[in-house]
């Protein structure tokens, strides 16, 4: 039985950046997962990041954290805005981030948080050992949150899959594939299977609408006052969004739901738009009422929102490129805590400070979005999350070292 202060379940841009906040308070902290796997599994090879340079960032107390320091170090060209970061870069940058601020990641699977004695946690690992700790961070990320919805999500897995569960499209080539979505996830989906030589379309409710192209250089005060730059874009609302936060959870619960999974919608990014105008075959305005497996196939039943006219589709393939929707009965590992975890629409219900209405069990990320908005399902929105768990846990930790300590030694 090993015994920490705190326990970090998750080794991407949150759960790195908190450990490392949490560690450079002097905390025994143990961060579980493999630095980056989720992005390195399941984003297509190739993509680059939506977000601009200065927004992807992980953090860490002092300096030497940053990706305009790592690219320098490395040699890779960066610009804080109008230089798409790869996720090759991006991946490496966060394992490099890792080696240095957070060295000691437990790579075991978390099989199960159960609650212990006296507000502890006991949290059992994939080769039946376990780890005692009264503060559990969960900051998983987008792993268990994809979302296939109807009529796509029948579909045998031989026939559809969401756009994550592939990096590479290599199987794709000479085949008929339909992807399904308008965001940069099915935008990156289409231009790798097209690179891989697969015949490519895309099917979406709405029509593209690629983010525009930066304005690099000097910009006049009226262009700043009118169009402020933020980590999640360039104007009031995403302004407010970044920085504030703290001011958007005191808005009502269901209005922060409700801007959480609709604001910031999908938006491909601008530097892929010549990959795609012309070059691949895009229907907007769908619905989609039918899909079934017939003679081989998948046969999709098409509605134009335009005119109202019926149409069938025949393809071979069904990329769901469909997003994220937060449901933590999904997450395996929290079944024996999850009934003493109030929620909201299968999200969280959090304080102020991350923590659930389970004492001692909190949640980062994007299972936070519905709390403190749509930042938190950005990377940009790790170092708020970092400082603001820190800020609050130093003294928590702490307080109950000692009594954690002296119960391990007991039940050893």
């Amino acid at each position: 039985m090993r015994v920490a202060d705190i326990a970090v379940i998750g080794a991407g841009p949150y759960g790195l950046s908190i450990s490392a906040h949490l560690i450079g308070r002097g905390l025994a902290v143990h961060t579980f997962g493999i630095p980056m796997e989720s992005w390195r599994k399941n984003m297509p090879a190739g993509m680059f990041l939506k977000s601009e340079g200065f927004a992807s960032n992980l953090y860490a107390p002092g300096a030497g954290s940053t990706l305009t320091e790592h690219c320098r170090l490395h040699g890779i060209e960066y610009a804080d805005i109008g230089v798409p970061v790869s996720l090759e870069t991006f991946c490496d940058y966060g394992e490099a981030f890792a080696r240095t601020f957070v060295p000691q990641i437990d790579p075991r699977r978390v099989d199960a948080i159960r609650p212990w004695n006296r507000g502890e946690f006991e949290i059992q690992l994939s080769d039946g050992a376990s780890v005692r700790t009264r503060i559990v961070i969960v900051a998983v990320g987008l792993t268990y949150a994809r979302h296939v919805p109807t009529p796509f999500a029948d579909l045998p897995a031989a026939f559809c899959a969401h756009s994550s569960s592939r990096r590479s499209f290599d199987e794709f080539s000479g085949r008929d594939v339909t992807v399904i979505g308008g965001g940069a996830s099915a935008i990156d989906t289409a231009i790798g299977l097209r690179a891989s030589g697969a015949q490519v379309r895309i099917l979406s409710r709405h029509e593209l609408a690629f983010h525009s192209p930066p304005e690099v250089g000097k910009r006049s005060l009226f262009e700043r006052v009118r169009y402020p730059w933020s980590g999640l874009g360039k104007n009031w609302k995403a302004r407010f969004y970044a920085d504030f936060p703290n001011v958007f959870y005191r808005l009502p619960q269901r209005t922060r739901v409700r801007v959480a999974r609709t604001a910031l919608g999908p938006a491909p990014g601008w530097f892929t738009k010549d990959a795609i105008v012309g070059k691949v075959d895009v229907h907007s305005s769908v619905v989609f009422r039918r899909a079934e497996v017939r003679n081989g196939r998948v046969a999709l039943h098409l509605e134009s929102t335009a005119d109202g006219r019926s149409r069938l589709l025949a393809t071979d393939f069904v990329v769901a490129a469909t997003g994220y929707a937060t449901d933590l009965a999904r997450i395996p590992f929290l079944t024996d805590v999850l009934p003493f975890v109030r929620l909201y629409e299968r999200a969280p219900v959090l304080s102020p400070n991350f923590e659930s209405s389970l004492p001692g069990l909190f949640f980062a990320g994007a299972s936070a979005a519905d709390s403190f908005g749509p930042v938190l399902r950005f990377a940009f929105g790790a170092r708020f999350t970092a400082e603001r768990l820190t800020s609050r846990l130093s003294p928590i930790a702490r307080q109950g070292r000692s009594g954690l300590r002296a119960a391990a030694s007991l039940t050893a």
